[in-house]
């Protein structure tokens, strides 16, 4: 039945919304792009997945798919639709899972974690929060990409950074003092390490997603970057930590991430500069979970230990 404008078709259909069957049916169909697999996959028969589809369309007078002989393909519309419908379906499944999870409003607390973070700092004091909360288990996944809750399926997350993450409850944790390191058989040799002007012989390791380290550390202590001898590039900090324990080169490193290192003497700091961090670390919590228990208590007590 046709509409002749907008707010006739919202008076009729305000409180309805398309068939859960169709819904699923469709995203299915645009995910393999075939009626046969959707519908294998959906144990019900082609025909039944193609007069779903169907259906679909023609509650949203708008065609989804363009059928050509046995190839189908979405039209402008249908993919629009297929990315909304895809991300609907994922935040009903993952607040499935949280709810069937959930056990008198602990379950289980998932946090995405910078995985040397996680493991120089966090991981050795959560035996205080488990202590405190035996009936919250934890969940501890590597994450330190592009931050989406509902994707990664985690409740809280520490990145480093600005502070500059949107639709979310920010906490300040820590900033950081970097410092010069290397394994200490390159204190000697032909070009010991007792001078800035020394580094100029040796290798200097970076982080690849902390690319400008190095020259804010040379501009902090008053010196012309210039031209240096690049190392490799590592993608976190425990491989630059292991690199330079192997003398693989000189490393620029949060002080706090190697004191056991430096304490046993497989690390040594040349210089006795220290130069604050451009960034600091946060606490990112979901704005849609912040009000659940284990998330509070989490939170509460991250910020309780920190300071």
């Amino acid at each position: 039945m046709p509409f002749h404008d907008f707010k006739e078709y919202r008076a009729v259909r305000s409180r309805l919304l398309p068939s859960l069957n169709a819904i699923r049916t469709f995203e299915a169909v645009a995910r393999y792009n075939s009626f046969t697999r959707a519908a294998e996959e959906l144990n019900v028969t082609q025909s039944a997945a193609s007069r779903l589809v169907r259906s679909l369309e023609e509650y949203l007078q708008v065609p989804l798919f363009t059928r050509q002989s046995r190839r189908i393909e979405l039209t402008d519309q249908g993919r629009y639709y297929n990315e909304l419908v895809r991300t609907s379906l994922e935040q009903i499944e993952a607040g499935t899972l949280e709810l069937i999870s959930s056990k008198d409003g602990m379950g289980t607390l998932s946090i995405g974690m910078l995985p040397t973070f996680g493991t120089k700092w966090l991981i050795p004091r959560l035996s205080s929060f488990q202590g405190r909360y035996p009936n919250i288990a934890f969940n501890i996944i590597s994450s330190d990409g592009e931050l989406n809750f509902t994707q990664e399926r985690i409740d809280v997350a520490i990145r480093f950074g600005h502070g500059n993450w949107p639709d979310s409850i920010i906490d300040p944790l820590m900033g950081e003092d970097i410092m010069v390191v290397c394994s200490p058989r390159l204190l000697k040799g032909d070009n010991p390490l007792t001078s800035h002007e020394a580094l100029h012989y040796h290798r200097l390791i970076r982080h690849s997603t902390r690319p400008g380290s190095w020259d804010h550390w040379f501009r902090s202590v008053g010196i012309n970057p210039g031209s240096y001898l690049w190392g490799p590039s590592f993608e976190h900090f425990f491989m630059i930590i292991q690199a330079a324990i192997a003398g693989i080169g000189v490393a620029l490193l949060p002080s706090f991430l190697i004191e056991e290192e430096l304490k046993k003497g497989d690390l040594v700091a040349p210089f006795t500069d220290s130069v604050a961090g451009p960034g600091a670390y946060y606490l990112i919590t979901s704005a849609a979970k912040a009000q659940l228990p284990r998330v509070k208590l989490f939170r509460e007590w991250l910020l309780e230990t920190i300071g």
